[in-house]
């Protein structure tokens, strides 16, 4: 969260990376219900296949403007109703997009420009892109070097460490309400050395052995998630 809130200070364009399972968009949405909404609007889109000016329109109705046809209107449309959000509510927009990595080189190109205010001068906004690690790959082709140049926080989510795993599974399950011991701790070790760190992978092994559960911790368990598709 320490370098999420740095991005939220700073304002610009910030990277967020990590393998599958690894618990990025919990992470981001949990941060992002965590803001002061009288401070910031909070603009969410997975819709990274898009086009150019698909990209806008959405990009706009999510900012509450009414989008028009052609990209370079829409394209002013995006910076006026950023600007009257900072300037007139004292908002701060934060743009998060998630599964980055899918973007086309031409969003990305864009985005550049979309987000230059005053001749670079200030930044008005918070832009998170939150993928898989291809995403830097992409990123580190040439074209994309006036982009990078902006990127004031990068930041690839590492696997959770053993001990980290033992405190997920048993705050998930404390948190539910369950206070029974659940697993052996030879059962806990094996479940940890098999998902890698992985959260969503811990969750698919948990419930993949539901006899380890005292009947009484069945139910919190499954509300907890781990007992279920998460």
């Amino acid at each position: 969260m320490f370098r999420l809130n740095y991005l939220l200070a700073t304002k610009g364009f910030g990277l967020l990376t990590g393998s599958a399972g690894r618990g990025k968009t919990t992470a981001v949405r949990s941060w992002a219900s965590g803001l002061n909404t009288s401070l910031y609007k909070v603009v969410y889109s997975s819709l990274s296949t898009l086009t150019v000016n698909d990209f806008y329109r959405n990009l706009a109705l999510q900012l509450g403007a009414q989008p028009a046809f052609r990209k370079t209107d829409n394209f002013r449309i995006i910076q006026d109703e950023i600007t009257r959000s900072v300037l007139e509510k004292r908002q701060t927009p934060v743009i998060i997009i998630d599964e980055a990595n899918y973007i086309g080189n031409a969003v990305l190109n864009d985005l550049k420009m979309l987000f230059n205010f005053e001749m670079d001068s200030r930044d008005r906004a918070v832009i998170l892109l939150s993928g898989l690690p291809q995403l830097n790959s992409t990123l580190r082709l040439s074209i994309h070097e006036p982009f990078r140049q902006r990127i004031v926080m990068n930041y690839n989510l590492e696997g959770m460490t053993k001990s980290e795993g033992h405190s997920y599974i048993n705050a998930k399950l404390k948190g539910a309400g369950c206070t029974q011991t659940v697993f052996e701790e030879n059962a806990l070790e094996a479940i940890l050395n098999a998902a890698n760190g992985t959260p969503r992978m811990i969750n698919k092994l948990c419930n993949a052995t539901p006899g380890y559960f005292p009947e009484p911790c069945q139910l919190f368990a499954a509300s907890a998630g781990l007992l279920g598709n998460i």
